[in-house]
């Protein structure tokens, strides 16, 4: 009976020990190798206290351990709390309060942040990785350790409705919210994924995104419960497209799940002309709106893969899909999200929760298996995230809130406006951010785009934009704006547009909207 995240990998340890896992920079775990490494890794936390409903964060780089230190820290009953590895001292110790981490898995090359952790006086009772060098002030175990401890996992009496893991997200204002995903909500995120795509053991799947942001846990869960192969993808290769083309072609990855700007670089500057990416089936994407144009480009460039996109926020996984037919070479329209996975029920409301009509615009609401329990600690954000309908026999139906506005096109296929904190008021006016960017990016010398407001006078506000350029262009701002009058009404038109190198990026490999809005502000001064 499949009821708990690591019952997928050790089931696939019994059906084929010998299969690979995980693989990263050539090295690799069998299913057998990863099903006894978690279980030992669940016995030394178990040892240094680690109980049932704890929160214990993995800081370390991708690698073949992260993959031991999720299922390792579930198996002991806890949940894990990924910690993104470039993030600054003060959000590091942020979320290990918020969330009362009090033991960490980690790696010697991260010894020191953790000991800077401690030193601002936050108090940890276990760690994993720690180069302990006599440390008294809390436990310490090494990875040497934890090879050499016996295999059996501790009976913790982990049920499907605990805690699997809480992923922290900023969302537009900055500060980091825990989202709280149990054993159920992620297996049955996992379970669906596999069967709509059809996953196979034979697939090696790639693990481009980071732990601590949600598109991994297709790549890990989703491949285990299929009994493929994870092949993690190091950040070194993911910061360089022509590199990250190399390990495509050269490990055969069959399905590839990423951000859209990911595979925007890849097509620009990962020389694929000079790939073999015949092995590729299937691209996934989402997080964010791939520009019509270069989808279509990659597409042509992979003409035997398959192109779907991806839709859910972390709340709730992934919750629609949308398979990409040929694209016209005369449409720039933005891609649908399409229509909701099995098991999932959508609402589109009007801003008092009663559904819309068909072709009109509303919040996109969602009833699923896959959704998140809450917010950690957040009752106040709970209560704006859920919605609940009166059902037959007295008990309640509940939705989460997206966030997110849609519309119901042809056929019933959902057609994504952007969100609902996107859409500002300037002058009177309803604007949509994310329109402004569709519209710059459709033109053909810009490689990505980015909008936002900026403070003006009086309380006022002004719409502001950034665009990066092809390598090969030298369009100048009069022109990018002509182009964008056409597609817009005059009063969406920015006021002020860069030309920038380049883009600050989150470390999920989004735009970074707050970090671009202090840049742009920093050049004004």
């Amino acid at each position: 009976m499949l009821f708990l995240l690591p019952h997928a990998v050790d089931q696939a340890a019994e059906r084929d020990p010998v299969h690979e896992a995980v693989r990263c920079n050539g090295d690799s775990l069998t299913y057998g190798q990863l099903s006894e490494q978690s279980a030992q890794l669940a016995g030394v936390l178990h040892g240094q206290g680690v109980r049932r409903g704890d929160r214990v964060a993995i800081h370390a780089d991708k690698g073949l351990r992260s993959a031991i230190a999720m299922y390792g820290v579930m198996k002991a009953g806890a949940a894990y709390v990924p910690l993104d590895p470039s993030a600054p001292a003060q959000r590091l110790e942020m979320i290990v309060r918020d969330c009362g981490i009090r033991h960490l898995v980690t790696e010697p090359s991260k010894t020191g942040a953790v000991l800077d952790l401690v030193a601002r006086g936050v108090r940890l009772e276990g760690s994993i990785g720690v180069e302990s060098e006599g440390r008294q002030e809390f436990a310490c175990a090494s990875w040497e350790d934890v090879s050499a401890a016996p295999a059996p996992s501790p009976e913790v009496g982990t049920m499907e409705h605990d805690l699997a893991y809480v992923l922290y997200t900023s969302g537009s204002t900055g500060v980091p919210k825990g989202v709280m995903h149990t054993h159920r909500s992620a297996l049955a995120w996992a379970e669906v994924s596999a069967q709509t795509f059809g996953f196979r053991p034979d697939d090696r799947l790639s693990n481009h995104a980071p732990l601590h942001f949600d598109l991994s846990t297709l790549d890990y869960f989703a491949t285990a419960v299929a009994g493929a192969t994870t092949v993690v993808i190091p950040e070194v290769h993911t910061r360089f497209p022509a590199s990250l083309t190399k390990l495509i072609q050269d490990e055969r990855l069959t399905v590839l799940y990423a951000v859209p700007l990911a595979l925007t670089h890849m097509l620009l500057h990962g020389a694929l002309d000079q790939r073999d990416l015949t092995s590729v089936r299937w691209v996934l994407f989402g997080g964010e709106p791939f520009p019509t144009k270069h989808l279509r480009s990659l597409m042509r460039t992979l003409p035997e893969a398959r192109f779907s996109n991806v839709y859910g926020p972390t709340e709730v996984n992934g919750i629609t899909f949308s398979p990409v037919p040929e694209l016209p070479e005369d449409s720039d329209a933005p891609i649908p999200i399409g229509r909701g996975f099995a098991n999932v029920e959508l609402l589109v409301v009007d801003e008092n929760d009663v559904p819309v009509k068909e072709h009109e615009a509303g919040e996109l609401l969602a009833r699923t298996p896959t959704m998140m329990k809450g917010y950690w600690r957040r009752s106040d954000l709970d209560d704006n995230a859920f919605w609940t309908r009166p059902a037959a026999g007295g008990y309640d139906e509940v939705f989460h809130r997206t966030g997110d506005l849609v519309r119901r096109g042809a056929g019933g296929v959902l057609e994504f406006l952007g969100r609902k904190d996107r859409q500002v008021k300037v002058r009177g006016y309803r604007i949509e951010l994310d329109e402004i960017e569709a519209a710059l990016s459709a033109h053909e010398a810009v490689e990505s785009a980015a909008a936002f407001l900026l403070p003006g006078l009086e309380g006022s506000y002004t719409i502001a934009a950034a665009v990066t350029l092809m390598s090969t262009s030298n369009v100048e701002t009069p022109e990018l704006l002509t182009y964008a009058g056409e597609l817009l009404p005059s009063y969406a038109l920015p006021e002020r547009l860069d030309v920038l190198e380049s883009l600050p990026k989150t470390s999920t490999g989004k735009i970074d909207r707050l970090a671009l809005k202090e840049l742009v502000v920093g050049r004004a001064s």
